[in-house]
């Protein structure tokens, strides 16, 4: 039997400064296969070569994956800076449509750093472009240093909203997680509700209020040994039997709060 498809969104790099390519990291499929135990498919995200109608009725789900670029400040409203950062604005167009039609579908998907971003702005929230450089905020950014079993390694507390969605799929009011991310939300999205922060208030957890389906997105890194992990194992499980649900012609998963 066929397994559902998870398309992962890709990001656009330059391979030796001159060869454009679409690119994916390794650990994202790898836990779509071997823990959500879907078969995991790589999308060009430029709208040149495909569209939102075209991957929601070839996908049973998508998990919006993390990447350098990040989402340009003209889509929630301001103006563009220095540390605003490098851009995709080919993403960006294929990207935040997409989560607003899944959002409406009901269509399974999961974010993770770009993408808990790219959900916060879709909804119509706004993101601060420089973590650290908020008073008594952490540095949040990947260690420059060391490897890569290191600069992904567990570094901070994220306290969850007592009887909330991940709360219950942890099963902890607490979890500890890694840290590699820049930005964050400033202000949240419409309908956007925050189940998570790190010790110094930064959003960590988000869902979508009285959404139909499973729209989770965290702003750190489970795809990481997602096998192995704790917190990282039960969100991909969950994400691919959501997934399989939609795949087999349910309509829609709901995923309720109950606090």
């Amino acid at each position: 039997m066929a397994r559902p498809k998870v398309g992962i969104i890709g990001n656009s790099y330059l391979v030796n400064d001159q060869y454009p390519t679409h690119a994916g990291g390794t650990m994202n499929s790898e836990a779509i296969a071997e823990v959500a135990g879907c078969m995991p498919l790589l999308i060009p995200s430029d709208p040149r070569f495909l569209s939102v109608e075209e991957l929601l009725e070839t996908f049973d789900g998508f998990l919006f994956t993390g990447g350098r670029p990040n989402v340009h400040p003209q889509e929630y409203g301001e103006a563009e800076t220095e540390a605003h950062g490098a851009f995709d604005r080919a993403r960006d167009a294929i990207a935040l449509p997409l989560i607003r039609a899944c959002v409406e579908r009901g269509q399974p998907f999961l974010g993770i750093c770009r993408g808990f971003q790219e959900l916060n702005v879709a909804m119509g929230g706004t993101l601060y472009p420089e973590i650290r450089d908020l008073p008594g905020r952490m540095n949040h950014r990947m260690p420059p240093d060391g490897t890569l079993e290191e600069k992904f390694a567990l570094r901070h507390v994220v306290s969850l909203t007592e009887g909330g969605v991940f709360h219950r799929l942890f099963g902890s009011p607490e979890v500890l997680t890694n840290t590699l991310h820049g930005q964050g939300i400033k202000q949240p999205g419409s309908r956007i509700v925050i189940e998570g922060y790190a010790g110094d208030g930064t959003p960590e957890a988000i869902c979508v209020k009285d959404a139909p389906g499973f729209t989770l997105a965290v702003q750190w890194h489970p795809e990481w040994d997602a096998a192995n992990d704790p917190v990282s194992r039960p969100l991909f499980e969950a994400f691919g039997d959501a997934v399989r649900v939609w795949a087999g012609g349910e309509r829609p998963v709901t995923l309720k709060r109950t606090a």
